[in-house]
């Protein structure tokens, strides 16, 4: 495979910058540069000198030989100052090497994947890591990253060797008496599998809540306090407030960090009958994003109905508590009454609701696990039906071993490797 090179380190000045060279060419082109012997393995001082003689840089030069290294091949990372200028003259520098090229978009970690030191979901667990916000999203990612996925599917894919040979040894001697029936044994495993499968599924919806962030909606009639509320909350003027009904028209979005969960705030128009033809949109908007939030906070004056009724988790408020209203569940977005029992609430929902998240985080996942789970389940069928007919069951058994390969990139998966690797930097 070619040798590349690429910064690994965001651009823009900073205290140390690591460039890194990954190939069969990594140590020859370090050497080159440090004009000396380095170690296979190790850490060393060296200045870097470019073809002119001239010094680039101090730097800290790691080298990693293969397969003991991230990429799987010999790896070099050099740790230099973070001078725009002693980047660019260190990056020129290697761009004139022959045998280097510049590095695609997440070609290290494609490498990685390639060479066997890290499965498909991995590869997503180290994206989601690098572009964690919050707590809850950096424990995520850390599980997915640990290959916890990969594990577990590995355990279903061998419980599905396991009962598919079981298969086997029956069709093979068909014409003899076989001593033991294995069908209390083959059903006892893909009834396990089922109920793993589908505790996995389930919680795909959660988990992906916290990969990209819970929507709670603040919904109400017009002039109700919306828009201050969600300005109190993101503690700025993030939305247009006024006394004229209708104001807005558009969805608001503020993001928080609710102790470790990402959350998105939608502050929506107010819903109300009207004639204005661009206010009747932002009301349609408003129903339509607040119908597909995780939760919705409602202002709701007593007595008053509105268009969109609330779901059991929904939080029900008297608004525009500084007017004088003494209820207890009355909430100011000007004095801050009852805000912060309304974000404890809102929180313990939300993290609630995160429990029930599983391993599998992303679409892709489900429906690999989905497509497992009913080649089992028609396995299971044809089972009952004896063992007559015990070849077909065996290929369906193979079917759902085949989805579970696809999860974890060993099959099937060509087509979606650029667009997932498109997502890294240069250096990762």
């Amino acid at each position: 495979m070619d040798t590349i090179y690429a910064l690994a380190t965001a651009q823009g000045k900073a205290g140390v910058a690591i460039v890194r060279v990954s190939g069969p060419k990594a140590h020859d082109v370090a050497e080159r540069l440090t004009r000396s012997t380095l170690p296979k393995r190790g850490m060393t001082h060296k200045k870097l000198l470019s073809q002119l003689e001239q010094v680039i840089d101090d730097a800290l030069v790691l080298t990693f030989a293969a397969p003991q290294s991230f990429t799987g091949e010999n790896v070099v990372e050099f740790q230099t100052h973070g001078s725009i200028a002693v980047i660019s003259m260190l990056l020129d520098e290697l761009g004139q090497q022959e045998e280097l090229r510049l590095a695609e978009p997440g070609e290290f970690t494609r490498r990685a994947l390639e060479n066997g030191k890290l499965d498909l979901t991995q590869v997503e667990g180290l994206a989601d890591l690098i572009d964690a916000e919050t707590e809850a999203q950096r424990k995520q990612a850390q599980e997915t990253l640990s290959g916890s996925l990969g594990t577990l599917s590995e355990k279903w894919r061998r419980d599905l060797i396991r009962a598919a040979s079981l298969i086997e040894v029956t069709i093979d001697f068909a014409d003899e008496e076989v001593p033991v029936d294995v069908t209390p044994e083959v059903d006892s495993i893909l009834g396990m599998l089922e109920t793993e499968l589908k505790q996995q599924i389930s919680g795909v919806r959660i988990a992906e809540r916290i990969r990209n962030g819970f929507e709670v909606a603040i919904v109400g009639a017009p002039n109700t306090g919306k828009s201050t509320l969600l300005n109190y909350l993101a503690g700025r003027d993030a939305a247009i407030t006024s006394d004229i009904a209708g104001t807005t028209r558009d969805i608001i979005e503020v993001r928080m960090d609710l102790e470790g969960l990402p959350v998105t705030l939608l502050d929506t128009a107010g819903l109300r009958e009207t004639d204005d033809h661009v206010e009747g949109l932002g009301i349609e908007l408003a129903l339509k994003r607040a119908q597909r939030a995780d939760l919705r906070v409602f202002l709701l004056q007593k007595g008053e109905a509105l268009p969109l009724e609330p779901l059991p988790g929904d939080i029900c408020l008297q608004p525009k508590a500084d007017l004088g209203t003494a209820d207890s569940k009355a909430i100011s977005g000007v004095t801050g009454q009852g805000v912060e029992e309304l974000v404890a609430h809102i929180t313990g929902e939300l993290r609630d609701r995160s429990m029930s998240a599983g391993l599998a985080t992303r679409q892709r996942h489900k429906e690999a696990l989905q497509a497992a789970l009913q080649k089992l389940s028609d396995a299971r069928a044809i089972l009952e039906r004896g063992p007559d007919f015990y070849d077909i069951m065996a290929e369906e058994l193979r079917s759902a071993i085949r989805a579970l390969e696809v999860l974890v990139g060993r099959v099937g998966v060509e087509n979606l490797l650029d667009e997932i690797f498109s997502s890294f930097c240069l250096g990762k």
